[in-house]
């Protein structure tokens, strides 16, 4: 209901009647953030063991004479921030698209719209679709891919979940956001076919899922402030799109002017007072800002404040957090999107009664692999890590664990082992939120950041793996990281590999789980793993202007005819399948594919199938495919099943410059159905339109 557009809109005379008995001032104020970022920091500094950035939920707004609440934010998209020891650690968004499971992903939104009502909060800012030009960028953990279609229908999912929880889910960071060293200088630029078809579809799938509120990005678009920028907030976002809700300014520097914001389409300033509040009611006074645009900005703040205010007053049920229904579900969720990408040999999964000595490698085997230390920082009760993990699913094996900095120390261990472990890859440092003294006042220290001078692993990571995995075949080595992880210098020195993600609070023992066959893997890749990083589009991370062209990611690759070393949906089993009966059509206003989809191996399984859509007969530069719909499906061995996946035809347009319109061309389209984009996995068929 309160993805409803319909339903929200049915509180706009009501809000009307409480707007029309505002004062000027009490309209600017529900424009405010209620944050001194002085004194929040100052807080920070002197408890950091107990205070955090929204370590409680952050206030705008709200006019108690007229029985107004105020907006009362959480950060996201991991889980809820506030509070510490106390909420659920779900795995990061990229992780979850990796699952490809838009039904678990709304559950998420379920047990994370209930946690954030447990701290009083009503707004959840969680909702990350910005889509990774290369996967580079530091905060890349906290979406969920590198395509544009897979990224709305995941980001929709989690919308319907927290807004059915009575929490307005806030979309961001829109737009254009996909590089943290120089988000506040970066001006990006593209042509108009891009920024419709590849960087702002999304979003509109978001606001058509019925998204009640936006968040506008710190970098700026053909030169302006995506935070005062007419043409994305006020011409596309509410006029083109019908968005009802409200635009909020990423905190404390999306806002840079006063009468630029205000009449650009800034509904409110996050988290703190700069611009708005006394000098915001001054540029109405002096006619620099018609009080017609206030009036809009406070409309929909109210009609969205009563739209989903019928539960606000129930008191807040703690016994929530952090509850074994919810740490269940970021279990489930990490068992689902961790992604086997080597198998050599079938040596996973590992044998209990054989593996009787365990090494585990590497200086990440006993941290916890939970992510980012920006904003999206998630404080769970307790993290279990990658060796804890081990020894509870397997607690007769012997668990040795080295950080491997003595190589040949290393190689004895491992030829004495059953079995190897490396754990490698990221953490915290090496990618996540950044921010810059120099670029942000009050801001002390950096980490995390874009992966500015490699994807790859940490060259000692590459050495250890390089010099000890040959000396025991009986090896795996997994990878926590927020995006693609470069593997084609090493990957032939082991026999196994697992793409772990940051599987939260639970995910040393999913990734035990799958390395001993407890749990078959079922992750599908939701981004192209090339041989080489000159494969993908080049970025200055350092930059006051980057060009982002229409071609990334898989569709780059299969544009230039490089051949991936993983494709895009890419995912192994333990068990096998097989994709026959192929059948495609189009009625009404529909595309569909079909198959049949059997188990051909000896372990129950998931497999996702995956419809791509073709425009090889276009007039226009497009992709030779790009994906269209997507279906889990678990069978038992020997169990097969039809498989039907559909897509509205308007998701075949394209966006005319000409007509400055999404147009459908009339023609014969290519529909393939399989198990990855690579052309060996898929059937084709086609339909004419």
């Amino acid at each position: 209901m309160k993805c409803n557009k319909e339903y929200r809109l049915g509180f706009t005379e009501k809000a009307q009647t409480i707007l029309s008995g505002l004062t000027l001032e009490e309209k600017v104020w529900l424009m405010s953030g209620q944050i001194n970022l002085q004194d929040e920091l100052a807080n920070i500094q002197k408890d950091p063991d107990n205070l955090h950035y929204n370590y409680f939920p952050y206030p705008a707004g709200g006019i108690e004479r007229v029985g107004l609440p105020p907006m009362l934010f959480c950060d996201g998209p991991r889980g809820v921030v506030c509070g510490n020891g106390k909420t659920t650690c779900f795995p990061v968004s990229m992780l979850r698209g990796a699952s490809f499971d838009t039904e678990l992903e709304e559950r998420i939104g379920h047990a994370i719209g209930k946690e954030i009502r447990a701290f009083g909060g009503n707004l959840f800012g969680g909702v990350c679709i910005n889509l990774p030009y290369n996967p580079g960028w530091g905060r890349s953990q906290e979406t969920y891919g590198e395509e544009s279609f897979h990224l709305g229908q995941m980001g929709s999912a989690l919308v319907r979940g927290v807004q059915e929880e009575d929490v307005i889910a806030c979309i961001k960071h829109y737009a254009f956001n996909q590089m943290e060293n120089s988000r506040f200088k970066v001006s990006v630029e593209c042509d108009r076919r891009t920024e419709r078809e590849v960087y702002l579809a999304h979003f509109k799938d978001c606001i058509d899922a019925g998204a009640a509120s936006v968040m506008s990005s710190y970098n700026l678009y053909k030169g302006i402030q995506c935070g005062h920028h007419n043409y994305l907030l006020n011409e596309v976002l509410k006029d083109e799109w019908g968005f009802d809700g409200f635009v909020m300014s990423d905190f404390y520097w999306g806002v840079k002017d006063t009468v630029e914001a205000a009449n650009g389409g800034q509904d409110i300033e996050m988290a703190h007072t700069m611009y708005f509040g006394d000098k915001l009611v001054k540029a109405v006074k002096d006619g620099l800002v018609p009080e017609e645009r206030i009036n809009d900005a406070a409309l929909r703040i109210i009609r969205t404040l009563l739209a989903f205010a019928s539960r606000h007053e129930t008191a807040a049920d703690q016994s929530v957090l952090a509850c074994k229904e919810h740490i269940s579900l970021a279990l489930e969720s990490a068992r689902k999107g961790i992604t086997l990408l080597q198998n050599k040999d079938n040596v996973l999964p590992f044998n209990k009664k054989q593996v009787k000595n365990l090494l585990v490698l590497g200086v990440l085997g006993e941290l916890e692999p939970i992510g980012d230390h920006g904003s999206s920082w998630v404080r769970p009760p307790y993290v279990i890590s990658p060796v804890q993990g081990l020894q509870m699913v397997s607690p007769e094996t012997q668990i040795t664990y080295d950080r491997g900095d003595d190589l040949e120390r290393a190689k004895t261990l491992a030829g004495e082992a059953d079995a190897v472990v490396f754990v490698v890859g990221y953490d915290h440092n090496d990618e996540g939120e950044f921010v810059s003294e120099d670029e942000a006042e009050g801001y002390t220290g950096t980490m995390g950041g874009d992966r500015r001078f490699s994807l790859g692993l940490h060259p000692n990571e590459i050495d250890l793996i390089k010099a000890v995995g040959p000396v025991n075949s009986n090896s795996a080595a997994v990878l926590f990281g927020g995006n693609m992880i470069m593997i084609t210098e090493w990957k032939d020195c082991v026999s196994s590999i697992l793409m772990a993600y940051y599987p939260g609070m639970e995910g040393g023992r999913a990734m035990a789980e799958i390395l001993f066959g407890d749990v078959n893997p079922s992750g599908k890749l939701p981004f192209v793993l090339p041989y080489k990083e000159s494969d993908l589009p080049k970025v200055e991370w350092d930059t006051t202007s980057q060009y982002y062209d229409y071609y990334h990611g898989y569709t780059k690759l299969e544009k230039e005819g490089v051949k991936p070393l993983l494709p895009y949906g890419f995912g192994m089993s333990y068990t096998t399948f097989s994709v026959s009966d192929a059948s495609f059509g189009a009625e009404g206003n529909k595309m569909t594919a079909s198959c049949r989809l059997k188990n051909a191996g000896n372990l129950e399984g998931t497999e996702v199938v995956q419809l791509y859509a073709g425009f090889r007969n276009s007039s226009v530069d497009r992709p030779a495919k790009v994906l269209r719909g997507f279906a889990r499906v678990t069978l038992k061995p020997g169990e097969e099943r039809h498989v039907s996946i559909s897509c509205p035809v308007e998701k075949l347009c394209y966006f005319n410059e000409k007509t400055n319109q999404m147009e459908l061309e009339h023609m014969e389209y290519e529909l393939y159905i399989g198990t990855s984009s690579c052309d060996k996995d898929l059937i084709r068929g086609t339909v004419k339109l």
